[in-house]
């Protein structure tokens, strides 16, 4: 399909400051609050935003439930993995797998947010990684 760009990606909770306040940590990136129960973190390549319970109401009500995830993974790429690991460490953030380098050629640290959802941070490492991502 032509003409198609994934623009964001939303996470739907009760408490949008506590999940917001995890991603501006992890991301260093400061989240545009557009209304109390909605917030944006905007990078380069998308969004990701953080909508209350109530949002859902608008689109489709119980459409959608918060904290029930177990299937996404929410990935940013970061410079440094291991900078990133040694910056969270003693910060109130769930570590699942410390910094692991992938067959795939990429390092991750994977975390899990407030709500249970996967997240890594993770930096192409090998030539055939670096390659894909250039």
């Amino acid at each position: 399909m032509t003409g198609t760009t994934l623009a964001s990606v939303r996470l739907v909770t009760d408490d949008v400051d506590r999940l917001t306040a995890f991603y501006e940590l992890v991301t260093g990136v400061t989240a545009d609050r557009l209304t109390p129960d909605f917030a944006e973190l905007r990078t380069a390549a998308g969004t990701l935003a953080v909508g209350h319970t109530r949002t859902v109401a608008l689109f489709a009500p119980g459409s959608a439930e918060p904290a029930a995830n177990r299937t996404a993974v929410v990935e940013f790429r970061v410079d440094d993995v291991d900078a990133a690991a040694a910056r969270l460490a003693d910060a109130p953030v769930e570590t699942v797998a410390p910094p692991t380098t992938m067959p795939w050629g990429n390092r991750s640290l994977l975390l899990r947010d407030p709500d249970g959802t996967l997240v890594n941070l993770f930096a192409p490492v090998s030539d055939e990684a670096r390659a894909r991502f250039s």
